[in-house]
């Protein structure tokens, strides 16, 4: 598509941006006398023509305007839109309704209240993935002694996670040997992925030396029992499905509306998609043809990771219906996931 000259990329502009904020097919006098084109209804319409017959427009009926195809509004958002920074008011509104900067303590809380605030914001539905605890570096483990004779691990990781694990002892440690296990861990285990801690867990307790020595062989398996059951995919938060269905009745198929409402319920689908986001630095935009996915045909979804770019966390999103405004909600996602990311990095 790189062909397309400038003229053509200047109404195609025009046309797909009218249909975005209207929804309505765009015909050649509302192009010129809206978008400060200044050509001849007559010329516009020829330029519109050549743009179908290269699969960038369609005309729904024989004597209505254009509409951009699937692979029109694909070419659009690559090469022809221009996304707009937020004013101040906009970023401390989001700040305001998402409760981000304001010394938030518990990030899972962060996480969830993201979530609500994209809803909130856009209109649409909100989606955040929160860290995979797998994936996430320890940065501190501690046992507390229990009754009962048990210990509770708990795991704290660099995005302020915290997992806790209630462990069943077959033989009751002592506070000096209980400390020992704790550095023995700590000097192991620093610095590793939860993913990584058991496995070298595990390959320590293959060496046979190990399991000769008392004191390492009781952290070995207090290391083990600590990790086990660790969730290998991060948990996802929706917010404001109903949002999706409503703009369904004002024009949507409100089966396929449905059906979007089941997959997000069901979340596989969605956490591939945003697992997709995660090997990206920038906003990335899933338009629903695009995706095979009879549910998602009539959405979109705008999504960006979080965390640091070597190592990203998690992802954030919006899903709402094809024609959104997507420099407005790409500005939104973009720094809603500065924010996650700074605070990610803060704990």
């Amino acid at each position: 598509m790189a062909d397309i000259n400038h003229r053509s990329r200047k109404i195609l502009h025009a046309v797909v941006s009218e249909y975005l904020s209207t929804g309505d097919a765009v015909g050649s006098r509302k192009v010129t006398r809206r978008h400060g084109i200044d050509l001849s209804p007559a010329t516009v319409r020829n330029v519109m023509a050549d743009l179908e017959e290269a699969g960038l427009l369609e005309q729904p009926h024989t004597s209505a305007g254009r509409v951009p195809t699937g692979t029109g509004l694909r070419f659009f958002i690559d090469s022809l839109l221009k996304v707009r920074g937020l004013s101040s008011k906009e970023k401390d509104n989001i700040r305001m309704h998402s409760g981000l900067g304001q010394g938030e303590a518990d990030f899972d809380s962060i996480i969830q209240n993201t979530s609500r605030m994209l809803s909130e914001i856009t209109n649409y539905a909100g989606i955040v993935l929160a860290p995979n605890p797998a994936q996430d570096q320890l940065q501190h483990i501690e046992f507390m002694p229990m009754s009962g004779g048990n210990l509770l691990a708990i795991l704290v990781t660099e995005s302020g996670q915290i997992v806790n694990k209630l462990i069943k002892l077959d033989q009751e440690l002592d506070r000096l040997t209980l400390e020992r296990v704790h550095n023995y861990l700590v000097q192991l285990l620093g610095g590793l992925t939860l993913g990584q801690v058991r496995k070298r867990v595990l390959e320590e307790m293959g060496h046979e030396k190990n399991q000769y020595d008392a004191m390492v062989s009781a952290a070995l398996k207090l290391g083990a029992a600590a990790v086990s059951g660790v969730e290998e995919e991060g948990e996802i938060f929706v917010s404001g499905q109903a949002n999706l269905l409503v703009e369904g009745e004002g024009g949507s198929n409100v089966g396929t509306m449905r059906e979007l409402l089941a997959a997000l319920e069901q979340k596989e689908l969605i956490l591939k998609l945003l697992d997709d986001t995660m090997s990206n630095e920038r906003v990335k935009v899933f338009l629903g043809a695009e995706t095979a996915h009879a549910a998602l045909g009539e959405s979109s979804i705008v999504a960006v990771p979080y965390g640091p770019d070597e190592q990203p966390l998690g992802a954030i999103a919006v899903i709402g219906p094809t024609r959104m405004n997507y420099g407005k909600i790409m500005s939104v996602v973009d720094f809603t996931a500065e924010l996650v990311s700074q605070l990610a990095r803060g704990r």
